[in-house]
């Protein structure tokens, strides 16, 4: 007589089966909403100053080119490493315009983007704003909602490169001193029709999706060669008044 052998129980393995869904389901959720951070606003009632922006080249220059940007967005980040080198050189640098940057954090999408630009504001007290805001642009995949859920970490490195007094800097950044600044440039920017980013105003025009130096050096010539040419004995350095630049001071 054969005696039969004893099933072994399945319990043991369909657990291992639910523990396995179970962390997989929870990674998931993780990698949805773990790098989720809490959004940073202003108070009720908080009065903004006007809008400024950031500045670059000489303030004098006959046309202003104005930038509405997002630290965190790529399109941002591709018309800075790629198009803005060659419109500090060929255009600002030689005069024919300034450049101004102006906030447009879309924090509803990229959940990292305004301590960036708290950083760069704080950056900007110290006279270092356009190197912070290089390091931002060229790092980007290293410190968004993609990469990072404690995106200061290396913002702060990238403050620490720039030589910012790191002790002034964190206290800036810890306070959120400079959000009204960011608001306000915000703020500009939707009176301007400002709907994405980058978007880029030259004169009474509104460009969304940005615009490469080429056409931008068009654009600049264009409205160079439609103003008066200066009366003999003009005092010096006395230009027409920057084409567009309402929202400055």
């Amino acid at each position: 007589m054969v005696k039969a052998t004893p099933t072994k129980s399945r319990t043991p393995f369909y657990l291992l089966i639910l523990v396995a869904v179970a962390v997989g389901a929870a990674g998931l959720w993780y990698s949805m909403n773990g790098n989720k951070q809490a959004p940073i606003t202003l108070a009720p009632g908080t009065v903004l100053p006007a809008a400024e922006g950031q500045l670059m080249g000489d303030p004098n220059a006959p046309v202003t080119i104005m930038e509405w940007a997002d630290f965190e967005c790529p399109g941002c980040g591709q018309f800075a490493t790629l198009q803005e080198p060659d419109v500090r050189t060929r255009i600002v640098n030689a005069g024919l315009a300034n450049f101004r940057f102006y906030d447009y954090p879309l924090v509803q999408i990229h959940g990292n983007t305004m301590i960036a630009h708290l950083a760069a504001s704080c950056a900007a007290d110290q006279g270092k704003f356009w190197e912070m805001h290089d390091l931002i642009f060229q790092g980007q995949y290293d410190w968004n909602t993609q990469a990072s859920r404690e995106p200061r970490r290396q913002l702060d490195k990238y403050a620490e490169q720039v030589g910012l007094d790191m002790k002034s800097y964190d206290e800036c950044l810890s306070t959120r001193k400079n959000l009204p600044k960011i608001e306000a440039n915000k703020k500009a920017g939707d009176a301007r029709g400002v709907a994405s980013t980058p978007t880029i105003v030259i004169g009474d025009r509104v460009y969304p999706g940005g615009l490469t130096a080429d056409g931008i050096k068009k654009i600049v010539d264009s409205i160079i060669a439609t103003m008066p040419a200066r009366t003999p004995g003009a005092a010096a350095g006395t230009v027409p008044a920057p084409a567009g630049d309402t929202t400055r001071k």
